[in-house]
């Protein structure tokens, strides 16, 4: 995968397949398969094109309800180590429609508010998901900016109540562009990071282990969004 590719640059190698050294695992063998379907399909500009859309629209279009932004981009940075997807091109253009989305969210909610929140939209979103959102916004101030990446709900919800709230927008813009370097940033390099490790957890836990430990990772995951979508109200500082 890695030694025929070039994985700075995203450029696959002659006759547009990603190709893995004998001896990977099953995992990285899946990865290196999706990435030879996405070059021979000449799927890759279009991928990369979803995948950030999915990014700025988390919070800009409230898509994080029902795709949080951070599958898409553990999805882009896992490619990038395959070369699929051109690893610094993606980080940057993550980082920027990231923070591109949060400030579409800040005009939405500055222009349009209670409209909003009262649409069917809002209604969906639900008045407790709203006011623990408001709650998280009021105690923290500029800072709820940066903090609310943790956070999926909090995260498409507090960029809109900062507009609603006249929040300025320099202090707005700070703590966003904040966030999106240290949130989407760091959610394409802990894929990517990932992506080019996983042959080595392959070999050290065998296909069994390693199977078992990203379930167990996955179940944790899977609870942790579950409590935060079904008690929203008791959504705290840290997200």
């Amino acid at each position: 995968m890695r030694d025929s590719t070039n994985v700075g640059t995203g450029t696959p190698p002659a006759g547009g397949r990603v190709t893995a050294p004998r001896g990977e695992g099953v995992m990285t063998n899946l990865l290196d398969q999706l990435s030879t379907w996405l070059v021979d399909h000449n799927l890759t500009g279009l991928l990369f094109v979803v995948l950030v859309f999915v990014t700025f629209a988390e919070a800009g279009l409230f898509f994080g309800f029902v795709l949080p932004g951070e599958t898409a981009l553990l999805l882009g940075g896992a490619l990038t180590a395959t070369g699929a997807l051109p690893f610094w091109p993606f980080l940057v253009t993550a980082v920027v429609a990231a923070a591109a989305g949060d400030s579409l969210g800040y005009g939405v909610g500055h222009r349009y508010g209670s409209r909003v929140a009262g649409s069917r939209l809002g209604r969906r979103v639900g008045s407790k998901r709203w006011a623990a959102a408001g709650d998280f916004l009021g105690r923290n101030g500029g800072k709820s900016v940066f903090l609310a990446r943790g956070q999926a709900l909090l995260r498409a919800l507090v960029p809109f109540l900062a507009g609603q709230a006249r929040m300025p927008y320099g202090v707005f813009f700070r703590w966003n562009l904040a966030g999106a370097v240290v949130w989407a940033g760091g959610v394409v390099v802990l894929g990517h990071l990932f992506a080019r490790s996983v042959s080595v957890l392959e070999r050290v836990f065998g296909w069994f282990g390693l199977a078992v430990l990203v379930a167990l990772v996955a179940a944790l995951v899977v609870r942790h969004r579950r409590r935060a979508h079904l008690a929203p109200d008791a959504a705290g500082p840290g997200g």
